[in-house]
């Protein structure tokens, strides 16, 4: 099983903070829509404190969570890939305080910096390997217990 990776402790120090001249601290009230799927996906957060929830729309008015994010974590990938819009859904579910990034910023540094670059795209798909592990396995809990069910 892949290990849970928090982006900007994992980052060398230099790499972290070429990254980190481009952070802006944001806060996202309680309930807030940070992001919808299909939205222009245009930048990326490291949330320093509060919890994210991504979910996914599965009819018109009901969303369903796939995924809880804390203090430490990634919020948002879909700004590094074609065709550049949210997969999923994200809310505070909590009060949130995060740094936030452009991406086209930080898509120019990476072009600049190389070995940040090739770093940070590493760092992601860690991230993304783990959630996709992590998700499997709830989604075998849910719905392979039901199996045993039926």
């Amino acid at each position: 099983m892949t290990k849970a990776i928090k982006l900007l402790t994992a980052l060398p120090p230099p790499q972290r903070q070429a990254l980190m001249s481009l952070a802006r601290e944001v806060a996202f009230a309680e309930d807030a829509r940070i992001f919808e799927p299909g939205g222009t996906a245009d930048r990326f957060w490291v949330i320093r404190s509060g919890a994210v929830s991504l979910d996914q729309r599965v009819t018109p008015v009901q969303r369903v969570t796939v995924a809880s994010l804390g203090a430490g974590d990634l919020l948002g990938w879909s700004w590094l890939f074609p065709p550049f819009q949210w997969d999923f859904g994200a809310e505070a579910f909590s009060p949130v305080r995060a740094y936030e990034f452009e991406a086209e910023s930080v898509l120019r540094l990476c072009e600049e910096d190389t070995r940040l670059g090739m770093t940070l795209v590493r760092y992601v798909a860690e991230i993304l390997a783990h959630r996709l592990e992590m998700t499997r396995g709830k989604l075998m809990e849910q719905y392979g217990h039901r199996r045993s069910v039926l």
